[in-house]
């Protein structure tokens, strides 16, 4: 299968690999080493970094050019390799404001947005001014099926009042998070995929309290951060709805879809740098009186990596080419099989590198324990793999019969 990419996404590419060299790499340490010192703090440098790369043009390229005057005129396949190459620093997407959950939600508000809610919360996400949450999963319910999803939302007058408990959710720890896009019910009693509402809540509202963070692998993956959230009576005006009640279902379908091509890149990028930086490492080290890279054993692990790095990039481009053609639905198969092979190819490379890295590969000396952490909670985020396993199953099945 053959890619085509314009001369402006090549372009892109090569512009993004050389702002990643100069600005992005040289402060990877200098980033990890103050977020952990100072939790629920913005790295001081991330400013300055996000105007560079707006002078540099590489700002919001994550919506699709169908998105017209929000979009910088990209597909989801020419977005593809820029995600990539953003995946190899694992905190360097936020410098382009090309980062979850903000993306998802700026491409909830640009399409099912109205004016005045694009106003109020699209362009100053846009902008790169504030930070945004998605609260979806609950810890009373199997998340995994959203039909579970049990806070309320209902309608009193000309507000809606909701009462429920989220956790998981990313970025409401960062103190530049000032918005949250909430998923609940409007109505336990319609049909079961029409029964769920989204709603915008602002990140103030009374009510809405922060009960704990969450760790990720023993990580608070500050500043964004993960947390458990109470809505007690939250209160927001009607207006806040998004398209109308019921459509929280199908907003969601079509939210995760562009969402798993991005995080499914962004773990192709880590397991590429997994696999550079076992390269060098098997040339600077030797055991028994031979180069690591002189063992069968090392060279057949890097020899699988490279094959599966390479087989799970065509299956998302694959992924990506579909949905720039034919739309979400029709691409639903291919993204179920990225999102159940990449995340788990990103762990085994990444996995092969820390063991050939011994104890380096466990500390904070590189990235490869949190490449590790990421691809390991993708696996359960946006979906786990026995769903996407168990909805593929079932289409393939039906293909046949």
């Amino acid at each position: 299968m053959n890619f085509e990419y314009s001369d402006r996404s090549k372009a892109l590419q090569e512009k993004l690999t050389a702002f990643m060299q100069e600005h992005i790499y040289p402060l990877e340490r200098a980033y990890d080493d103050f977020v952990h010192a100072n939790e629920w703090q913005v790295f001081p440098e991330l400013e300055r970094l996000k105007q560079l790369a707006k002078d540099a043009g590489l700002w919001n390229l994550f919506l699709p050019e169908e998105y017209g005057e929000f979009s910088e005129g990209l597909t989801n396949l020419e977005y593809a390799p820029l995600a990539a190459i953003m995946g190899k620093v694992y905190w360097a997407s936020q410098v382009f404001n090309c980062s979850a959950p903000d993306t998802g939600n700026m491409e909830v508000l640009a399409k099912y947005g109205t004016p005045e809610q694009q106003d109020k919360w699209l362009k100053p996400l846009m902008n790169g001014e504030i930070r945004s949450g998605f609260m979806m999963t609950e810890p009373e319910v199997a998340s995994s099926d959203a039909t579970n999803i049990a806070t309320s939302i209902v309608r009193d007058g000309d507000e809606y009042v909701i009462n429920g408990r989220k956790w998981w959710t990313t970025g409401a720890m960062n103190p530049n998070t000032k918005v949250f896009i909430v998923m609940g019910k409007t109505d336990p009693n319609a049909a079961r995929h029409v029964q769920q509402s989204m709603i915008i809540v602002p990140a103030d509202a009374e009510g809405l309290k922060i009960l704990r963070p969450l760790r990720v692998f023993g990580t608070h993956e500050s500043p964004e951060g993960h947390a458990e959230i109470e809505l007690d009576n939250v209160r927001v005006p009607a207006s806040n709805l998004l398209v109308g009640e019921g459509a929280g279902f199908k907003i969601a379908q079509g939210r995760l879809g562009p969402g798993r091509i991005h995080h499914c890149m962004r773990l192709i990028g880590a397991a590429e740098r997994a696999l550079e930086m076992m390269c060098k490492r098997v040339t600077q080290r030797s055991t028994f009186g031979k180069d690591l890279s002189q063992y069968s054993s090392i060279r057949q692990e890097i020899a699988k990596s490279r094959c599966e790095i390479e087989q799970a990039r065509l299956l998302t481009l694959a992924a990506a080419d579909k949905i720039d053609r034919f739309g979400i639905k029709e691409a639903k198969d291919l993204i179920a099989m990225i999102k159940i092979v990449v995340p788990q190819m990103a762990c085994t490379v990444v996995d092969r590198a820390i063991q050939i890295h011994g104890g380096l590969g466990v500390c904070q000396d590189t990235p490869l324990a949190m490449f590790w952490i990421y691809g390991r909670s993708i696996r359960i985020a946006d979906g786990p793999d026995e769903v996407h396993m168990y909805q593929l199953g079932r289409n393939t099945i039906k293909s046949f019969n």
